[in-house]
């Protein structure tokens, strides 16, 4: 297994990059199931899940072929023959079950495990399962497994209200729809930019939609799709984490430059809290410089589904809310049980309590390096922020988590300067 180890204390100097997003690349692959004949997509960042997808999508048939170095894959299902995504595969990541919506309407049935991810917090899949039994299909739980059919062979399409509004439901059930015999409609859609970029390929490959980065959602069917070629979108969440490693570990005589991200997609929630710190944002050609201030100042936040603050950024925040001078507080308004990071945190130093939704954070302690232990993508990333402004060193065991998110991170912070190491690790040694 491996750990990183980080020297805290070296600012953050020169430039990031921003990497394609995972979280929209997995669904732009599960849409390449729907069409036979080659799908291009570029700036496909290098990850753990990018590999676990496309094993699940192998199992059906479709040929996967990605070129890390050139982050650019190629699906093609023409010779797809298999509506099934495996338990062995599914546990290890709940985006694979995508898949649902994707062999639903490819194949008019599917039998797809009940997926797995990060261990927090519950995220039922109530809403997907509703969602396709909307459009027509019959859906049975046996044994783990998710069995659905659409009667005729093709589903009929249907209206769907996503309460609450959902990423993942949204682009489940967009997915079915495309290949459906009639129009569907889905009520409360989730506007974020994953949802947009992905309708928006679905509309290059032929599916007739109307509402995109509304909450009212319009898909008509289609009898069938063309291959495209398609480029992902930034990683938000790595352009958001990169900005507050500016803030924290950056100098005020030397702004950090972050290049590859889009601002918008971050949503105006987010970047006027960062100005707020008194973290000074400011383009620069293609890129963004974040100078950190003199003395960061604490700013309280509230997550909420986009255009509100990401909940993926919260573990983040807390880390930047650390330095400041002052009491602050993070409020978690998407998932409840997200704040497995805070014992971590607790052990070096960071003075943070968890009180129901929310942790109050007082700022200006210092931070100290120890052993701590990932537990999730976002808490793991958030340890590893707290490790370079920590003194001492910070061994981030666990970061298979980490793998999962940020391509390379360890790389590209070391190139900016942070002193940070990948060292392999026996879990269960007794210790020295």
């Amino acid at each position: 297994m491996d750990k990183l180890v980080i020297r805290g204390g070296n600012p953050l100097q020169g430039a990031l990059h921003v990497s394609g997003s995972k979280n929209t690349a997995l669904p732009l692959m599960a849409a390449a199931i729907l069409t036979d004949g080659p799908v291009e997509l570029t700036n496909i960042p290098d990850l753990k899940d990018i590999d676990t997808f496309s094993r699940v999508i192998q199992v059906t048939g479709t040929s996967v072929n990605f070129d890390p170095v050139g982050h650019r894959i190629t699906l093609d299902a023409s010779g797809f023959d298999r509506a099934e995504a495996p338990y062995e595969l599914v546990k290890r990541m709940r985006a694979s079950f995508y898949m649902l919506g994707a062999l639903l309407a490819r194949a008019g049935k599917a039998r797809v495990s009940l997926p797995g991810g990060c261990a927090w917090g519950p995220r039922p899949v109530d809403l997907h399962l509703k969602g396709m039994q909307a459009l027509g299909a019959k859906v049975e739980l046996d044994q783990g497994y998710v069995v659905a059919e659409a009667p005729g062979g093709r589903l009929q399409g249907g209206r769907v209200t996503l309460e609450p509004s959902s990423v993942g439901a949204t682009i489940n059930i967009a997915l079915a729809a495309a290949l459906a015999r009639g129009e569907s409609v889905i009520d409360n859609a989730a506007i974020e930019p994953d949802v947009v970029h992905f309708c928006t390929m679905l509309q290059k490959m032929g599916v007739t939609m109307e509402g995109i980065g509304s909450r009212t959602l319009h898909i008509q069917g289609s009898e069938s799709l063309s291959p495209v070629a398609f480029e992902n979108c930034p990683d938000r969440i790595e352009f958001g984490t990169f900005m507050i490693a500016a803030a924290i570990a950056g100098t005020p005589d030397s702004p950090v430059r972050i290049t590859g991200g889009w601002t918008e997609h971050l949503g105006s929630v987010f970047m006027d809290a960062f100005e707020r710190t008194g973290s000074v944002v400011s383009a620069d050609g293609d890129g963004l410089l974040i100078t950190a201030p003199e003395e960061l100042r604490p700013v309280s936040v509230r997550t909420d589904i986009y255009p509100g603050f990401p909940t993926d950024l919260q573990a983040q925040w807390t880390i930047l809310m650390a330095r400041c001078a002052g009491n602050s507080k993070v409020h978690e308004t998407v998932y409840p049980d997200r704040f497995k990071h805070i014992p971590e945190l607790q052990r070096m130093g960071v003075n943070a309590i968890i009180v129901g939704d929310e942790v109050m954070i007082e700022g200006g302690k210092q931070i100290q390096g120890t052993q701590v232990m990932s537990t999730d993508l976002r808490a793991s990333v958030s340890l590893v922020l707290a490790g370079m402004v920590a003194s001492g060193e910070t061994h981030v065991h666990r970061i298979y988590h980490l793998d999962r998110g940020y391509e390379r991170l360890e790389q590209k912070l070391a190139g900016a300067g942070i002193d940070i190491t990948r060292v392999s690790y026996d879990e269960w040694a007794d210790p020295e």
